[in-house]
């Protein structure tokens, strides 16, 4: 059986890395599924919280695709977002002054 996950080496501080020992022991987890748990709470931030500002504003300066700020806060708001940008870029076609 093929497993859908990879490894990932990660350079952390040695007392962030034993406090994530420690809450994963008080949980009954792994390190490892502590992690990914907390990236996935971190990764869903970007789709609803502070950070889809900032993901935004990447997509806005070309920094990211539209398919990648599609998989960051799913096809709704990604739709929303590049009607914005487009309607910014023909803003600063037409002259008009930015918002």
């Amino acid at each position: 059986m093929q497993s859908d996950s990879e490894g990932l080496e990660v350079d952390a501080p040695d007392r962030l890395l034993e406090r994530a020992d420690v809450l994963a022991t008080a949980l009954g987890t792994s390190r490892s599924e502590l992690l990914v748990a907390a990236l996935r709470d971190y990764l869903e931030n970007a789709r609803e919280g502070p950070l889809e500002g900032e993901v935004a504003a990447a997509y806005y300066d070309d920094e990211i695709a539209y398919e990648e700020l599609t998989a960051l806060v799913g096809k709704r708001r990604a739709a929303d977002f590049r009607l914005l940008k487009r309607q910014l870029e023909e803003a600063s076609v037409d002259g008009s002054p930015d918002p």
